[in-house]
């Protein structure tokens, strides 16, 4: 087990180095600060002043719609760019299983977006200092960003495996989120019975408010980690199939 994860860990780096040896990175981190900086703490009708309420809310209200576009464009080049430049047949030559390189993924994926929330939490000390914040809920809404952009991260690695074109790839991440996103919600308002239950349990609105909320639920979060797992499963059978053409 020890050397397996030691392989998952060494490919993980190579994917952060990738990461941070070009301008994307730096680029979406600017992109995600800025907007949720923006909407959070300057004039625009859902910022902390206009709530008047010591509460991330409003933050956790905007990284829901930021994450949706920010996740999306930071795995679209995890598959895509190496099968466009052919070092994907290098790599799925080594010595390492195909969970492995698509876990390594997800894993640096998760790692840039765990940096670009954690870069946020001056918004939290600033608000604990100048009212009574409830630590808990707070705590619970980072988590649920996690959760939310671990299911993203997941559909964005498989929609990166099925495609060499990163413009390809990051519109079929969209359309797989959008699905979840705001196609399900918008499906179970307009329907009852049974049919309105399922899109509403398949809605990421259902499961994330709650957790914004404080309320930490095992349902919400075997939701979440089911999601990125189809993902990622989809992902590896994309790279099945792709050494059996081979």
């Amino acid at each position: 087990m020890t050397w397996k994860m030691n392989k998952i860990w060494t490919l993980t780096k190579k994917e952060l180095k990738t990461f941070f040896d070009s301008l994307i990175a730096y680029i979406l981190l600017v992109l995600f600060l800025g907007v949720t900086g923006f909407f959070t703490w300057l004039p625009s009708g859902a910022d902390i002043f206009y709530r008047k309420q010591a509460s991330l809310d409003s933050f956790f209200l905007i990284c829901f719609w930021s994450l949706f576009f920010f996740v999306p464009l930071l795995t679209m080049r995890t598959f895509a760019e190496e099968k466009r430049s052919g070092t994907i047949e290098l790599l799925l030559t080594k010595p390492v299983t195909d969970w492995q390189v698509v876990i390594s993924k997800y894993l640096s994926s998760m790692i840039m977006i765990f940096i670009a929330l954690l870069l946020t939490s001056p918004y939290y000390i600033t608000i604990a200092k100048i009212g009574n914040i409830d630590h808990g809920a707070t705590l619970s809404g980072y988590l649920g960003l996690l959760l939310l952009s671990s299911a993203y991260a997941g559909i964005g690695i498989f929609a990166s495996s099925i495609t060499k074109n990163q413009i390809v790839a990051v519109l079929l991440s969209l359309c797989f989120c959008v699905f979840f996103h705001l196609i399900c919600g918008t499906l179970a308002n307009t329907m009852s019975g049974t049919l309105g239950n399922i899109f509403n349990y398949l809605s990421s609105t259902t499961h994330f408010e709650p957790m914004a909320r404080g309320i930490i639920d095992t349902a919400d979060v075997i939701y979440f980690l089911s999601i990125t797992f189809l993902g990622l499963t989809g992902a590896v059978a994309a790279l099945s199939q792709r050494k059996l053409k081979d």
